[in-house]
């Protein structure tokens, strides 16, 4: 035994790992629980990566068989209704928890310098996590995923010079049709967790390059404050919380399972009351509220370009809020409350 530990630990070197994190602190305060919500989220993407393979053994990407695959899937594979409803769920989980993630560091301003960049690559990730639920969500080509991704990929239009073009790549095409479930299913299984495993990657090198940042009114008091140890306390309570996560998922999956529609049919008309998923639903009701014709101008255009330049600030609020101890700082801050706000009344508005 003594000669395989010292054969394993003269290739993997693991006891300078065990070194490295019996020295990692993480700093102990009253907002000390939004650094579960990072672990958290990389356990709800290993669920998403092993439930997701093990669904495209069965899962076929064409027109005749999309809808029937599922349809498979959950009715004779065994336990395959509750591998789809993981796999559903843990995607919701994931979403909801980056955005907690994001906004707990917006609200403590832990993006200050020099962390801009571990707050941009945080921000690509809540688009790719949003991307990943947009591209699945068409995949079981029934009525309403067909008429969603139709509303969905007809939105870049309204952008200026490049919309057109936006939308044709989605869609491979000018309108939705198999090719468009293809090219959605080879995102959704490829080209997304590449980029997602390259912008962790980068998020989490940055992280351990900078350390856990405090927040601003820790950082005034000046001195160190006190800390958790990283092995074992604080991977301990890590593993407490992954627990009651993963127990609420399973029993949400299984008594809340997702249902499967009919299969699209290109030609029929979208059904009424058809809305996206959650996390898209304050843009959608926010594209209602405006009139066709803004000032001479394409209603359409105007609220989509608002939105745009909304994200782009919230992308960018590192090097807006420069001055987080400032009165712009705290007028920063009540703006990014205001817009939380607006988002959850939107939402909430549409759902009524």
């Amino acid at each position: 035994m003594n000669v395989l530990r010292a054969w394993i630990e003269e290739r993997l070197g693991l006891r300078a790992v065990a070194a490295f994190l019996e020295k990692k602190e993480v700093p102990r305060h009253k907002h000390t629980i939004f650094y579960y919500t990072g672990s958290s989220i990389l356990l709800f993407l290993g669920i998403q990566i092993v439930t997701g393979v093990l669904l495209a053994f069965y899962y076929q990407p064409t027109l005749a068989e999309a809808n029937a695959s599922v349809a498979r899937i959950v009715t004779e594979m065994p336990l395959g209704w509750l591998l789809r409803s993981v796999h559903s769920w843990s995607a919701t989980f994931m979403i909801a928890i980056v955005f907690v993630h994001l906004l707990g560091i917006a609200f403590t301003k832990a993006y200050r310098k020099p962390r801009e960049a571990t707050w941009i690559t945080g921000v690509l990730l809540l688009a790719a996590s949003l991307a990943f639920g947009f591209t699945g969500y068409l995949l079981p080509w029934d009525e309403l995923s067909l008429a969603a991704t139709k509303v969905g990929t007809n939105l870049p239009k309204a952008i200026p010079v490049v919309g057109a073009w936006l939308t044709g790549v989605m869609r491979a095409g000018e309108d939705v049709t198999g090719d468009t479930l293809s090219r959605f299913f080879i995102f959704h299984v490829s080209v997304l967790p590449l980029a997602v495993i390259a912008l962790l990657g980068v998020h989490l090198f940055l992280v351990q390059r900078h350390g856990m940042s405090v927040p601003l009114e820790e950082e005034r008091k000046g001195a160190k404050g006190p800390v958790i140890p990283f092995w074992p306390n604080f991977a301990y309570r890590e593993a407490g919380v992954w627990l009651i996560l993963l127990g609420l998922l399973v029993t949400i999956a299984v008594f809340a399972a997702p249902g499967l529609g009919p299969q699209a049919d290109l030609m029929a008309p979208a059904p009424e009351g058809i809305k996206p998923e959650w996390y898209f639903l304050f843009l959608f009701q926010t594209l209602k509220l405006f009139p066709a014709r803004i000032l001479g101008l394409n209603g359409e255009i105007v609220a989509v370009l608002i939105m745009m330049a909304g994200m782009g600030l919230f992308a960018f609020l590192p090097f807006i809020d420069n001055r987080p101890a400032e009165r712009k700082g705290k007028v920063i801050a009540g703006l990014v409350w205001a817009g939380l706000a607006y988002a959850m009344g939107m939402s909430i508005w549409s759902l009524l």
